[in-house]
């Protein structure tokens, strides 16, 4: 059966973006050098998730899909690259925006879902796929999603935000995950993939 795999960025505070939704302030904490090669070797391990705009420049513009088919988002998430002119951020995968303000017509490539966020997971999961489904944020979506989440990979940057959308949004609902992977870089970024016990 896919996964629903939560690949996200996270500041030492849990914060996976500022309180006006800011996200700049992971980058930039290094070296040019030490996060050129961290961005490569992110770009070349999951390199579904570089922005379709952004592909050709990062070298894959004609790389296929490693891990997903699929790219699920709230609109806090789709919205920068709507309002860079972005419609359609992920077109290399089928995308999907939870939000009940967003204009259905927005983009054909882009499926908008007024609700039900748990219901659409259920049904996507059971696509026959040897790819998975990206949850891309946020943190609101992430805590309505938490049941159905399969798989985290967390990007911990070493940087304390002090206020902003916290990684998961949602009911007290403890839940445990296992290490399974994890890989640091010079410049304190730390990489963890945990799975569901």
């Amino acid at each position: 059966m896919r996964k629903l795999v939560y690949y996200v960025g996270v500041s030492l505070d849990g914060r996976i973006a500022g309180p006006g939704g800011e996200y700049e302030f992971f980058f930039g904490l290094g070296d040019e050098r030490q996060e050129a090669a961290y961005a490569a070797w992110t770009n070349a391990v999951h390199p579904d998730t570089v922005p379709t705009a952004f592909r050709a420049a990062a070298g894959l513009a004609d790389a296929p899909n490693r891990h997903f088919d699929t790219v699920l988002m709230g609109l806090g998430s789709y919205r920068p690259g709507l309002d860079a002119g972005f419609t359609s951020p992920y077109a290399h995968l089928r995308q999907y925006v939870v939000s009940s303000t967003l204009k259905p017509d927005t983009d054909p490539a882009v499926t908008v879902v007024p609700g039900d966020p748990l219901g659409l997971v259920r049904e996507l999961k059971r696509e026959e796929s040897d790819l998975d489904i990206w949850l891309c944020g946020g943190g609101k979506l992430a805590g309505a999603l938490l049941p159905e989440i399969d798989e985290l990979v967390i990007k911990t940057y070493p940087v304390v935000a002090g206020a902003g959308i916290p990684v998961f949004d949602g009911a007290f609902d403890p839940t445990v995950f296992d290490v399974a992977e994890r890989t640091s870089f010079p410049h304190g970024v730390t990489l963890t993939r945990l799975t569901r016990r």
